[in-house]
């Protein structure tokens, strides 16, 4: 599969990444303990089997739109497979019309049943991951919220890219020349 994500500016990463650190000092899930070098606060739109040339050229149109001012909305939790906290993004008009584009162009070109239900417009809910584990209910502790420091008031989303998970493959999306 392939994701297509996009990257928060420097000063939000850091602000990430310190959450990320606090959260491991404090023995909890966290994404610092995942040592891969492509390991990055991001925000994920959808994920496809491939990026075929339609889908391609889609993404260069949103590539185009960056960098993009988004705000932090708090602390969130979420019990699918997988326990999640994370924090939220206010999912605005111009977040909102982002991420259709981006749904629309792998929808477009992708079978259906390859395509994530939870990165349907309807179904989409933003957030940048802090922790995740397969142990159910792991951040449902009320202190958990205390240990991280507060998110930023806003950020911007300031790179479009693609992660394979097959081959661990990073793939930075640019607008077209």
């Amino acid at each position: 599969m392939r994701t297509v994500e996009l990257l928060l500016d420097e000063a939000a990463e850091l602000a990430v990444r310190q959450a990320w650190r606090r959260l491991a000092d404090a023995g909890l899930p966290s994404q610092a303990r995942h040592r891969s070098p492509t390991n990055s606060p991001h925000l994920t739109l959808a994920a496809c089997p491939e990026l075929t040339a339609p889908i391609r050229w889609e993404l260069a149109e949103v590539a185009a739109a960056l960098p993009l001012p988004v705000r932090f909305t708090g602390v969130i939790r979420f019990e699918r497979p997988t326990s999640v906290l994370a924090w939220a993004l206010d999912l605005d008009s111009a977040l909102a019309g982002l991420h259709r584009r981006v749904w629309e162009a792998v929808a477009s070109d992708s079978p259906p049943e390859t395509l994530n239900p939870f990165h349907a417009p309807a179904r989409w809910s933003p957030h940048i991951t802090l922790g995740r584990t397969r142990r159910a209910g792991a951040f449902s502790a009320r202190q958990i919220p205390q240990l991280l420091p507060p998110p930023p008031l806003s950020a911007r989303l300031v790179t479009l890219r693609s992660y394979d998970t097959e081959t661990g493959a990073l793939e930075i999306l640019t607008p077209r020349p």
